[in-house]
């Protein structure tokens, strides 16, 4: 099973990044999918989630409005598009299937000027 998170990087404030995340070893379009982000300090935090056929999201208070989970079950792959980026919004973040347990390795993401 891998879990392979990408596109993160340095942007500055009011920025945008898409994360993108590849798996393999698991027949990926029959689980939920999230993501997940721990700052430095600071308790691990879920981020977004996404429902095994994209019917349903759902997304922490601190990032509703700024960001969007989405799903391509043909290419095994869950993205997150990260927009009007704060410096808060600084952390490792991780793709998750949370039914089966499997986390990435984690992108860093920092933003700052």
């Amino acid at each position: 099973v891998q879990l392979v998170e990408s596109g993160g990087g340095l942007v500055q404030p009011g920025g945008s990044l898409r994360l993108s995340c590849a798996t393999s070893g698991f027949t990926f379009s029959r689980y939920a999918m999230r993501w997940y982000r721990q700052a430095p300090g600071k308790e691990r935090e879920l981020v977004a989630g996404i429902s095994s056929d994209s019917s349903i999201t759902n997304y922490g208070d601190s990032v509703k409005g700024r960001f969007a989970i989405s799903r391509d079950n043909a290419k095994n792959t869950v993205y997150l598009q990260m927009n009007s980026l704060k410096p808060e919004d600084t952390a490792v973040y991780y793709c998750v299937a949370p039914l089966l347990g499997f986390w990435g390795q984690g992108t860093q993401v920092t933003v700052s000027s």
